[in-house]
């Protein structure tokens, strides 16, 4: 990857920045937003409230019925952990579904960063090279004019010691 990024900087090939969420929501199949939405869903305040509302529901209903008639669950409520076992059967694996592509996501989104970050070096490395070319060429036109000037105050101190005055 690094090669390949080496390659693009030195044909001078512009790196564009990818919006790498936009990508990865793109890419979603079906069963990858429905995964999604239960995982938010699943992990929503709105979820464990309601799921305690109907589990105390469904205890306060079996109670009830057990003093007025025949309940359909009677304690200790084995359908009851029947569905709750199902439930966190199917859930899990899905909730872990969701995990993964957003682990996806992040590795996508390391990658991209990796090669903005990789560029940018470049790209300052590039500035660095060119302010120092720009240097060395100020320092050798200030070497010349140096010279110069040490040429005319030579000339200058020669003509003081001749009596005459400099040449121009």
């Amino acid at each position: 990857m690094e090669k390949q990024l080496r390659e693009n900087m030195a044909g001078r090939e512009q790196l564009v920045a990818k919006n790498v969420a936009k990508l990865h929501e793109e890419a979603k199949t079906f069963g990858d937003q429905l995964a999604d939405r239960l995982a938010q869903v699943a992990g929503s305040w709105g979820f464990i409230i309601g799921f305690i509302v109907v589990l105390l529901a469904w205890i306060a209903l079996n109670t009830y019925m057990l003093i007025t008639a025949k309940p359909f669950d009677p304690y200790p409520f084995m359908a009851l952990n029947l569905v709750l076992s199902c439930l966190a059967a199917i859930q899990a694996p899905v909730i872990m579904m969701s995990q993964n592509r957003q682990a996806d996501h992040d590795r996508i989104q390391d990658t991209q960063d990796y090669e903005t970050n990789v560029k940018a070096e470049q790209e300052i490395e590039n500035v660095f090279q060119q302010l120092d070319a720009h240097r060395k060429e100020d320092t050798a036109q200030l070497m010349a004019l140096q010279e110069q000037q040490m040429k005319l105050l030579q000339d200058i101190l020669t003509a003081c010691q001749r009596g005459s005055s400099p040449s121009q």
